[in-house]
């Protein structure tokens, strides 16, 4: 075994506080595209730059720019769960793991089984009227914008693509309840991730180029000596971590399982 995973190995067995602070690489195994790297949404091409589209104001002037984006590159609906999300909660079922702190809008985490979970960039599972402010679930706000026969959708075969959901009871706009740039994050959400990182005894990072604020700026709360920076290509907090695994996290938590959730 490589030695940098031995010792990662070691941590972890020996740490009953580890929180656990993810990105969009966590899911890549789970066929749910990054944004950053080659083949992430920020190097495809679209009509506008997909920063613009998933900012509030482009949600409020451009609508249905917004969703035929959001339907086809942001929500993955047969995704499952993959080897780390699946370790991750293990790990919290045996009481080594307290939290997961996550970039994530895809909900994976608590499909997997992950109870104490901050979601910081919110849920695209989670969605509301902006109106009268009633609740949906993904798949109830898709079969609405399904309803959506407006001629925008409408591909040259005839058939449509899905829209703009509207609230049946109100006719108002439903919107994912996901943290859009130039929105705040959720101040019981930052108070709670923020505490859980503070306490920890071990913080292992993983999947996340660490470029997004103020999200990336968590870690530095942490004030243990066992932080692990697990990422395929290096990142600005390579110099401040304990161990650095470069390598991607199917490996890593498959080695995980193997030796430290052995009953």
């Amino acid at each position: 075994m490589d030695d940098k995973i031995q010792q990662l190995i070691n941590w972890v067995n020996g740490s009953d506080n580890i929180v656990f602070f993810g990105g969009a690489g966590v899911s890549t195994e789970s066929g749910i595209p990054d944004f950053r790297s080659v083949d992430g949404l920020y190097n495809q091409k679209y009509k506008y730059p997909p920063e613009e589209i998933i900012s509030r104001s482009f949600y409020e002037s451009n609508i249905e720019e917004f969703y035929r984006f959001y339907w086809d590159r942001m929500i993955y609906r047969n995704a499952e769960p993959n080897i780390t999300h699946k370790v991750l909660a293990d790990l919290e079922k045996v009481g080594k793991l307290k939290a997961v702190v996550t970039q994530n809008i895809d909900g994976l985490h608590q499909k997997a089984g992950s109870k104490t979970v901050y979601e910081l960039h919110g849920s695209t599972l989670r969605n509301y009227c902006t109106r009268c402010g009633r609740k949906f679930t993904l798949d109830e706000a898709y079969k609405l914008a399904c309803e959506d026969r407006s001629d925008f959708f409408k591909n040259p075969d005839g058939t449509y693509d899905p829209g703009v959901p509207k609230c049946p009871d109100c006719g108002g706009r439903i919107k994912p309840d996901v943290v859009l740039y130039e929105e705040s994050l959720d101040e019981d959400c930052i108070s709670n991730a923020v505490e859980a990182i503070e306490r920890a005894d071990m913080l292992i990072i993983g999947g996340t180029s660490l470029v997004v604020y103020p999200a990336a700026g968590f870690v530095r709360y942490y004030r243990g000596n066992k932080m692990v920076l697990i990422n395929k290509s290096h990142t600005q907090m390579d110099a401040s971590a304990d161990l650095v695994i470069n390598d991607s996290l199917g490996k890593v938590f498959t080695e995980i399982k193997n030796n430290c959730l052995v009953s």
